[in-house]
């Protein structure tokens, strides 16, 4: 019977035949190069989890006028695009667990069909949090050291203009990627706009931390409001930290898959680390779930928002 697999295109290398890859699986030896197996009910209970949480922010935003801001705004975007995440994999997974349980019977061509939108979908999402990851790595830039002048860079107008481009963009990318990804070019892209999302962030998120740092030694020499300035500066250096950190745990190692795709598809041990894109694949789905945590728990007017959403007082 043929089942759904997230993400199928990307699984294994194209440009290597089935003997090959298990002819080298095989040659790697050892119990590691069978991957992991991640029972469907972990996709389907972190999907979950993930659709409610950012449900949620949307919910509060939307709700609050106070949060009706750029900064807000791509934080919503985000959500959304999280939100893909967790949608198509919601709906990958229950209608691979009917599958498996026979209750559900589909033509094969049926099921290829929905494989490709469900690959669209989530390629679409996967460009689409990239990029508000660094959008909002932007705005947050703009917002220490522009402070003065925020308002007049950053306007509702080009806000806008910003996420309709991050939209259009992850459409059309996702709809050239689904055609052509037998192409290495097109991996090339995906990796290379990885990496230059990576360094972007890595290199704004330093220039703040340092900033963060510089304060918290003028503070504690000057010894004026020692307590106050300094736990600010830690809590702000300490927030960049797990940003950076939880971003590049849950990206890297889908996108290291990609670079072994291009450049060592029969090697045997490259073969090994394919077997374990399912793990790659949860990762992602994580960081949809820790995204909200980040971006949006820390901030009291929001918290405050999503207390009022749970509780109905709307």
């Amino acid at each position: 019977m043929s089942t759904l697999a997230p993400l199928r295109l990307l699984r294994e290398p194209w440009n290597a035949s089935e003997g090959n890859q298990s002819n080298a699986t095989s040659g790697a030896g050892g119990a590691w190069c069978q991957g992991v197996d991640i029972p469907n009910e972990l996709f389907f209970t972190l999907g979950l989890v993930s659709l409610v949480e950012n449900l949620l922010v949307v919910a509060a935003i939307l709700k609050n006028r106070n949060l009706h801001s750029p900064m807000y705004y791509f934080i919503c975007c985000l959500a959304v695009s999280d939100m893909l995440v967790s949608v198509s994999n919601l709906v990958e997974t229950l209608f691979m667990l009917l599958m498996e349980h026979g209750v559900l019977v589909i033509r094969a061509s049926i099921v290829r069909h929905m494989n490709n939108v469900i690959d669209m979908l989530i390629c679409s999402s996967i460009v689409s949090s990239l990029s508000f990851l660094g959008v909002i790595a932007v705005d947050r830039y703009i917002t220490i050291f522009y402070a003065l002048r925020y308002h007049s860079i950053m306007t509702l107008q080009r806000a806008v203009v910003t996420m309709a481009s991050v939209w259009l963009a992850s459409t059309v990318s996702s709809t050239v990627f689904i055609t052509y990804y037998r192409n290495n070019a097109i991996l090339l892209c995906l990796i290379g706009f990885f990496l230059f999302m990576l360094v972007l962030m890595l290199v704004l998120y330093i220039h703040m931390f340092a900033l963060a740092r510089y304060h918290l030694r003028s503070t504690s020499s000057q010894q004026k409001q020692p307590t106050v300035y300094r736990s600010s500066s830690l809590k702000g250096a300490v927030t960049l930290t797990i940003l950076l950190g939880v971003f590049f745990i849950c990206w890297g190692p889908f996108f290291f898959h990609l670079i072994l795709i291009v450049t060592c598809p029969t090697n045997p041990f490259c073969t090994c680390f394919f077997s374990y894109f399912n793990l790659f694949l949860i990762l992602i789905i994580c960081n949809s779930v820790v995204d909200p945590l980040i971006y949006a728990f820390r901030s009291q007017e929001l918290w405050r928002t999503l207390r009022e959403v749970v509780l109905c007082s709307w």
